[in-house]
């Protein structure tokens, strides 16, 4: 059956659907197709639920309760660092109330943390990846950088203003789940079933075959070198993308504030 797999350009996304896009495993009988969108495109597209399988923030699941549910194999939580607050120059979190911040969207959990930390600073809408060179270039004084950007705003000569995982991990002893694949609830319990299960051996397998996985996702790592890419995807794609467990999911509840529903992988 054709079934279509919805992910960011990210390079945690496609090293962890290596093994489903390049053959490595028996599909059972689906025919997959490959969206690759940036993540608030994603969020906005998945009101409208075109596609069977879908990467989402998790800020964005309380919209989308109603038509997806997450599955437990595929989700980017890390513990202790995250998405990060960064500066032109150095800044105090307090400077923050008088400059706006360029955000990736509003409904990427990166922004949920943020708000968390620090509600009500004025915020601007930019395309994730053209956040860091835009403080760089000075048309913001600050931004909250997701993705692989996290780990190269310093060789802009940009400033940390807060690390929002290291944050949460101080405030509430949890990991910061940022994002997850979620699957439409009106497909058959069977399917829903069997792609969990491929979804979580994909995971499985792409860490087995990491080098491999690392080359084929480096076409989506936007200039990073491979070394870089590997530090990336070792962080992102980790225990928690193999199955949350009762910390990550409490982690999704506590960010979210309700109780999420999932597919066991």
């Amino acid at each position: 059956m054709p079934f279509t797999i919805a992910h960011s350009p990210d390079s945690d996304d496609a090293y962890m659907m290596a093994p489903l896009a390049l053959g490595w495993m028996d599909t059972e009988g689906f025919d997959f197709r490959f969206v690759r969108k940036d993540i608030e495109t994603l969020n906005a597209e998945a009101l409208g639920a075109p596609y069977e399988v879908t990467a989402i923030s998790f800020g964005a699941y309380p919209e989308l309760a109603s038509t997806y549910q997450l599955l437990t194999a595929g989700s980017s939580i890390q513990e202790g660092t995250g998405p990060v607050v960064i500066s032109r120059k150095p800044l105090a979190p307090a400077d923050l109330a008088g400059v706006t911040v360029a955000i990736p969207g509003l409904r990427t959990s990166a922004y949920l943390a943020m708000r968390r930390w620090m509600p009500g600073l004025k915020v601007e809408l930019v395309p994730f990846d053209r956040i860091m060179e835009s403080v760089a270039e000075g048309a913001f004084e600050a931004g909250l950088l997701i993705h692989e950007s996290q780990l190269m705003f310093r060789d802009r000569g940009l400033h940390l203003v807060e690390d929002l995982g290291a944050w949460w991990k101080a405030d509430c002893g949890l990991p910061l789940p940022m994002g997850g694949n979620a699957i439409r609830k009106d497909l058959p319990e069977d399917v829903k079933a069997r792609f969990a299960n491929l979804m979580r051996r994909s995971v499985e397998l792409a860490r087995e075959r990491h080098d491999e996985a690392v080359a084929y996702s480096q076409s989506f790592g936007r200039g990073m070198d491979t070394e870089m890419i590997g530090r990336y995807v070792r962080a992102w794609v980790n225990d928690f993308t193999v199955d949350p467990g009762p910390r990550g999911r409490a982690a999704v509840d506590r960010l979210l504030g309700l109780s999420a529903e999932w597919i066991q992988g």
